[in-house]
């Protein structure tokens, strides 16, 4: 009995620390918005401080964590090449078209449609894996284009309620959010994924600068600025991702999982407050519908991955 009520306690402590990641994701978004058009900030500049100082602080943090081992994985060339996939194709391509998606239409909008990234994983896994499909797979993909066409067009077909070039962006960030989840799991198993997430984030925060150095062209800081960019990378980085990692201690990461939908419902309820953006019915109804079926299809894939470990 005391075992029982053991167990149940640290789940519940697990869902409690996911909840509280996704609802520091959830204000990582109203601030990015908050940033983007409030304060206009460009989009080169910011994704090239965000990733930069972020990528510094995250590497100070794993190697308080785990030492010289900061550098393990830089040790085999299959492990540099996925670290580099992951910083390029998922990081770098992630932050910065949630970006352009928030600042073009909306932090609410942008979140909904990056929260489809399981629905690529899927059809990668259909269209290149050749992995078998579930029933579940069908249903979840058809509502989410049901939920998707809901939010964009709010009803009306022929008519867009959110910008194109923001509905374009936030579906690649969704595709390159399936990369970022995906493509560094393997790493993170001989690593510590504070020093995955550090490296991927510097590497991708040197390219940017690279290209765009934050010290070029830099907008006039204002403290709105300072908090919002200091906002993003603490709160939406560091303290999110410390959060998802302590509650893995508690519960494993599919009970954990059931309250991912907190963060689009954090986002929209926040818009509403800070930017007085207030969905209509139909809109609304898409977002539940979207969510519903990403749940559906995340917690059916769990179950076949419990019954049978090694499909593929």
């Amino acid at each position: 009995m005391e075992k029982q009520h053991t167990t149940t306690e640290n789940v519940m402590k697990g869902i409690f620390w996911s909840a509280m990641a996704s609802t520091l994701w959830g204000f990582s978004g109203v601030i990015m918005q908050f940033v983007a058009q409030n304060e206009k900030v460009p989009t080169q500049w910011f994704i090239s401080v965000r990733t930069l100082f972020a990528g510094v602080l995250l590497l100070a943090i794993g190697s308080i964590h785990v030492g010289k081992h900061v550098f393990d994985v830089w040790k085999s060339k299959e492990s540099i090449i996925r670290l580099f996939i992951y910083a390029i194709f998922g990081l770098a391509v992630n932050m910065s078209t949630f970006y352009v998606s928030i600042q073009e239409g909306n932090a609410a909008t942008a979140t909904i449609l990056q929260y489809l990234a399981p629905i690529f994983i899927v059809l990668y896994g259909l269209v290149f894996m050749k992995k078998k499909p579930l029933k579940a797979d069908v249903i979840s993909f058809l509502l989410a284009l049901v939920g998707v066409f809901l939010i964009i067009t709010n009803g009306h077909i022929g008519e867009l309620s959110v910008p194109l070039t923001a509905v374009i962006f936030g579906l690649l960030s969704a595709v390159s959010a399936a990369v970022y989840y995906s493509v560094p799991k393997p790493l993170s198993k001989e690593n510590s994924p504070f020093v995955v997430l550090g490296w991927g984030t510097l590497i991708a925060g040197i390219g940017f600068n690279a290209y765009h150095p934050f010290w070029i062209d830099a907008p006039k800081i204002t403290p709105g600025i300072v908090l919002g960019i200091g906002g993003v990378i603490l709160v939406g980085t560091i303290f999110a991702f410390s959060a998802v990692l302590y509650s893995l201690k508690f519960a494993p990461s599919e009970v954990s999982s059931i309250v991912d939908a907190v963060e689009p419902v954090v986002t929209i309820i926040l818009s509403m407050i800070v930017f007085h953006l207030i969905p209509t019915p139909i809109e609304a109804l898409g977002a539940i519908i979207i969510i519903v079926s990403i749940y559906f299809l995340q917690r059916s894939h769990q179950k076949r991955d419990k019954e049978d470990p090694d499909i593929r």
